[in-house]
């Protein structure tokens, strides 16, 4: 059975929380403040964490990092009643996974956290397929339409990395340190220019994309469109 903490001191969306995921068949754990969700957090038993940024005693953010700290891996969605550039990116930065904002509809979170969860079902594959796109990861190739497309080897390890991550919101400072490493000499626009490129390799329309989208201010999310060919709502 799958397993989620919920760190919330609201009590009413506590109780909303807890009873959703419950009818989803989730085996759930509450706290009610920070001290108490850290403590919780650190077991390690619990295949996802829904965690609020503001809770008395320890804030969110300092439980996503110690839960980083200690090489703990369950997918983090932060919930915030901000939504400022610098209260977003501090959280992705920190580690988690994703984020939605207060008033959020709880059947976007369930599906989110589905998404999350089937990711984390298994290792990853030897081969990614996107509308009429084939990532091959074992020999670093990608056809479209059954044609090899050439690509860089940084456009290469953008593409994992966004299929990897797919459905999570990635922070620029994210896509800098995975495709270049630290450089200092890579700026967002450098990185705006980057992505574009790779919109026009495997976008259907590059003007208006369906896999890749920049998140204002924030960065980018790879997400799958829906089966009616429109791409699910941020």
């Amino acid at each position: 059975m799958k397993s989620v903490l919920i760190i919330e001191d609201n009590p009413a969306m506590l109780r909303g929380l807890e009873d959703n995921f419950d009818l989803k068949g989730y085996r759930v754990k509450t706290a009610r403040d920070g001290e108490q969700g850290l403590k919780a957090a650190l077991m390690g038993e619990h295949d996802l964490i829904i965690l609020d940024i503001m809770l008395p005693k320890v804030n969110g953010y300092e439980i996503c990092s110690q839960i980083r700290k200690k090489n703990l891996d369950m997918p983090i969605i932060m919930l915030t009643a901000k939504d400022t550039e610098s209260d977003v990116v501090m959280g992705l930065n920190l580690g988690a996974d994703d984020y939605v904002t207060k008033p959020f509809s709880i059947k976007e979170l369930l599906a989110r956290a589905e998404a999350f969860m089937r990711r984390r079902g298994g290792e990853e594959p030897d081969v990614y397929e996107f509308g009429d796109c084939r990532l091959d990861i074992v020999n670093e190739t990608l056809t479209r339409s059954g044609k090899p497309v050439k690509l860089s080897p940084g456009q290469f390890k953008m593409l994992r990395l966004f299929l990897k991550r797919a459905d999570c919101t990635l922070t620029c400072d994210e896509i800098r340190s995975a495709v270049w490493g630290h450089s200092h000499f890579v700026t967002l626009k450098d990185i705006d220019e980057a992505v574009s490129t790779l919109q026009g390799i495997i976008e259907p329309d590059p003007g208006d994309p369906v896999f890749i989208h920049r998140i204002i201010d924030i960065g980018y999310k790879f997400k799958h469109p829906e089966p009616d060919g429109n791409s699910p709502d941020s």
